[in-house]
C-alpha cells in the first residue's frame, strides 16, 4: 500500500487548507484512513479518522475547524482545515491501517502545515 498525500503550505491564521490523500495498491476493505500531525519534540498525534462508513472521529483541539472526508471507490481521504492557528502547524502524515488489526499501518510522506502571519 502506497499513500501520496498533497496539498500543505503557507496560510496566514484564519485561514484554511485542503489536505488530500490518495492510497494504492492492496487495499484491504475494511480500513481506517486518517491524518495525524507531528511537531518537533513531539509524539505523532491523531487530527481525524474516518471509516469506511463514514463514521469520522476528531481530536478536541480541531473539532468544529477540521473535517475528514474519503472517497471509497478512489481510495481517497482528504482534511479540509478551517479557522488555523499557529497551534495547527506541523507536518501532517495521511494513515491507512487494518480496521481490526492496528499492526497493519501504512504511512504516506508527511506534508508541512505552517501557519504564520
Amino acid at each position: 500500500v502506497q499513500l501520496q498525500a498533497s496539498g500543505g503550505g503557507l496560510v496566514q491564521p484564519g485561514g484554511s487548507l485542503r489536505l488530500s490523500c490518495a492510497a494504492s495498491g492492496s487495499i484491504f476493505v475494511d480500513n481506517v484512513m486518517a491524518w495525524y500531525r507531528q511537531v518537533p519534540g513531539k509524539q505523532r498525534e491523531l487530527v481525524a479518522s474516518i471509516i469506511g462508513s463514514g463514521i469520522t472521529n476528531y481530536a478536541d483541539s480541531v473539532k468544529g475547524r477540521f473535517t475528514i472526508s474519503r472517497d471509497n471507490a478512489k481510495n481517497t481521504v482528504s482534511l479540509q482545515m478551517n479557522s488555523l492557528n499557529s497551534e495547527d502547524t506541523a507536518v501532517y502524515y495521511c494513515s491507512l491501517r487494518h480496521l481490526w488489526n492496528s499492526d497493519i499501518h501504512y504511512w504516506g510522506k508527511g506534508t508541512q502545515v505552517t501557519v504564520s502571519s
